[in-house]
């Protein structure tokens, strides 16, 4: 499992031209799942993220999480995050998790997220046209 995590200022997220999900101040998080992925990494996923101490505290160190500053996190599915470009040009996404699996895992992780604080999303396997402000920029991959 891998996690772009992004502080952003805002950001919302288009399917069709309908807006389906936005946030305030919080996290973008763009999601993927590979081959050997299930739920048994998830929440160790969920603590890492909620718990990242990526925002500045008074004295502008990063000390806070999205949790200390009531923030929101929005959450997309984003199986490319697996494409692999090593031969020619063309990326392959044979390590990329099938989707029916991958949208079971992508559901059941922003369930236990919306458990710990407010989780938007985007639409699973749909084009979807993504906006927000990078805060920082600050951008964080995690991996589990």
């Amino acid at each position: 499992m891998k996690v772009i995590v992004q502080r952003a200022k805002n950001a919302s997220v288009r399917v069709e031209g309908e807006t389906v999900g936005a946030i305030d101040k919080g996290l973008v998080l763009l999601v993927g799942f590979t081959l050997d992925d299930d739920a048994s990494k998830l929440n160790w996923m969920v603590n890492k993220i909620t718990n990242l101490r990526i925002y500045e505290d008074e004295e502008g160190k990063m000390n806070l999480s999205v949790k200390d500053i009531k923030g929101s996190i929005l959450s997309i599915s984003q199986f490319t995050l697996y494409g692999d470009v090593k031969k020619g040009f063309r990326p392959s996404f044979t390590k990329a998790l099938n989707p029916n699996d991958a949208t079971n895992l992508f559901d059941l992780f922003n369930q236990k997220l919306s458990e710990v604080i407010h989780t938007e999303t985007g639409k699973f396997g749909e084009l979807m046209e993504v906006d927000f402000i990078n805060d920082g920029p600050v951008t964080i991959i995690v991996e589990k």
